[in-house]
């Protein structure tokens, strides 16, 4: 199939990798309140400043800041058949060949992409070496480049985070747009040596988007080595769930969500009880609380960034994860299945009735909750997982017929390894 556009610029300029806004509509005193409070983790005080914003947001509470728009899925549209799942991963090496920036000893300031991108191919890779798919084996070699590259850049920022680039006007992506605010602040107040270290971004002073790219990054690590049983694996994956765990809480309820993603993962990979109650901590007051629980639009968060689909399952992912994790009799966890059905329910509905309004992260999040939920039928279908599913299973397969990448690497590379394995020839 011959490539129509390249994923790696996509991957840069899709909504999801935006860092310009703090995630919520959190002006006025009752946006420092929520500041202060969650700073403090001061869990009467976060509750009592979200009811504040939620009158403050009235009507538009789980309104998105940019309208959704739904994509409908054609009736005849088929998922991919195991054999055209097996062979799927080809698609994607060409434009690694091409487009590969990961290479040690590069000057971080020229990048035009952050670390998020090569650890969506080490999520590929993972993906589909896990279901022996047709040159899995070359792909884990992509995967093993990439990540000495992580291993590198967080060597160079010396600081347990997998850092960004601090790198100007180099590309009109917002998320690289967002690191040149970030710099430019940082030169103002006179703070650019405790921000930037060897040409990377360490420190975000509160503002929480280092997190989106050490989530990310730290979640495809562990997941490699669990593969490979390498311990720089290890022990770069745990540097960064170390240092999330130790980051405040900011008014941006997916960046706290990226984190917590990352410690659930470390907790199951490890079985370090630190790590499963940071992140708990985190989820009970740093993602859960912004999230509507009654009204027409219950399940949403309550912010217009926030609210936005993308984002949306980015926070749910993080739910299930960890939910995965938790014991059964873990005081906290029905809160979280709680919020996690809520959440599910909410969107995956509007994809079976009305269309695809996300398919990068919605099937990333789907596909994990398939896989950690398997054995609990009724929780899928009673948050419409399984539908969901199917259509943007079929939706991301009519794209790749017509050769074109349909999903970033880790959708694509989960994608494939499920049809793979789910569906007759």
């Amino acid at each position: 199939m011959k490539t129509k556009i390249s994923w790696i610029v996509a991957l840069s300029l899709v909504v999801i990798v935006s860092q310009a806004r703090s995630g919520s509509e959190t002006g006025g005193e009752a946006g420092a309140a929520l500041e202060r409070a969650l700073l403090n983790e001061d869990a009467a005080a976060i509750g009592a400043a979200v009811e504040s914003l939620k009158m403050t947001l009235g009507e538009k509470a789980g309104i998105p800041e940019v309208a959704d728009v739904y994509q409908l899925v054609p009736a005849d549209a088929t998922p991919l058949t195991r054999q055209e799942a097996r062979r799927g991963l080809a698609l994607y090496f060409a434009a690694l060949d091409r487009k590969r920036f990961w290479k040690i000893g590069v000057n971080p300031t020229g990048l035009t992409d952050p670390l998020r991108v090569p650890a969506s191919v080490i999520g590929c890779m993972t993906a589909a070496a896990r279901a022996k798919l047709d040159d899995s084996a070359r792909g884990l070699g992509y995967a093993r480049d990439a990540a000495d590259f992580l291993i590198w850049a967080q060597q160079q920022a010396s600081a347990g985070c997998y850092p960004f680039p601090a790198a100007r006007g180099t590309s009109s992506a917002r998320a690289m747009q967002a690191g040149t605010g970030l710099l430019e602040k940082a030169e103002k107040t006179g703070n650019l040596a405790d921000t930037v270290r060897n040409g990377w971004v360490f420190e975000d002073h509160g503002n929480g988007g280092l997190q989106f790219d050490n989530g990310e990054c730290g979640v495809a690590m562990f997941e490699l080595y669990q593969l490979t049983k390498d311990s720089r694996h290890l022990d770069s994956a745990s540097k960064a769930a170390d240092w999330a765990g130790s980051r405040p809480l900011c008014k941006n309820w997916n960046y706290n969500a990226f984190s917590v993603h990352l410690l659930a993962e470390a907790a199951a990979v490890t079985g370090k009880q630190n790590y499963l109650a940071a992140a708990a901590r985190k989820a009970l007051l740093g993602v859960i609380p912004g999230q509507l629980t009654d009204g027409p639009l219950a399940g949403r968060w309550m912010d217009a960034h926030n609210s936005r689909p993308a984002y949306h399952y980015i926070m749910l992912a993080a739910l299930a994860r960890l939910a995965s994790v938790m014991p059964a009799d873990h005081p906290d966890r029905v809160l979280v299945m709680k919020s996690l059905a809520l959440g599910l329910k909410a969107r995956n509905s509007e994809i079976v009735t009305k269309g695809v309004m996300n398919k990068d992260k919605a099937i990333e999040t789907l596909l994990l909750v398939q896989s950690h939920f398997a054995k609990d039928p009724a929780f899928l279908t009673d948050t419409k997982t399984t539908e969901a599913l199917e259509i943007l299973c079929r939706f991301a397969s009519g794209i790749a017929r017509q050769g074109k990448h349909p999903l970033d690497p880790r959708g694509w590379g989960m994608m494939l390894a499920h049809l793979r394995g789910s569906l007759a020839e």
